[in-house]
């Protein structure tokens, strides 16, 4: 949804709480951060998340989830990290696996970041995976 703004992990994480649904709003998060705002990233990551209905474990799982995500996007792409994710708010009670299934469970243990697993979060590895670096990655081989 175009705003005439770039889309923070801030506003992505408001438009989860307004009903959006998480990955379109985390995608729209990605389309900044790999595209239209790689030259902004601090910018993209620098604000806390807004408050949200502490009550609501979706909610609050997508909050712990957007605070990992910030981290390991900085941690990646070597940008100063916000001091905000670091909040021990920003961790789970009990484990949020991505798939339920045992098998998948397992896999979900040993595949998923540390920045995520440290929060209680099980996602894997191939959450931020994206079209643009891909597309680079073809042309360098070419």
């Amino acid at each position: 949804m175009y705003r005439g703004q770039h889309q923070t992990m801030r506003q992505a994480f408001s438009d989860i709480c307004q009903g959006e649904r998480p990955w379109t709003a985390l995608g729209n998060f990605m389309n900044e951060w790999y595209a239209y705002a790689r030259d902004q990233r601090e910018a993209l990551v620098a604000d806390p998340l807004p408050a949200y209905d502490e009550h609501s474990l979706d909610q609050q799982r997508w909050a712990v989830f957007c605070a990992a995500a910030v981290e390991w996007f900085c941690t990646r792409y070597q940008v100063p990290c916000p001091s905000w994710v670091h909040d021990p708010h920003y961790t789970l009670t009990e484990p949020w696996f991505f798939y339920t299934q045992e098998k998948a469970k397992a896999r979900l243990l040993v595949t998923t970041p540390d920045e995520f697993q440290r929060r209680n979060i099980f996602c894997g590895d191939r959450c931020f995976l994206n079209k643009w670096e891909w597309a680079e990655n073809l042309q360098l081989q070419s």
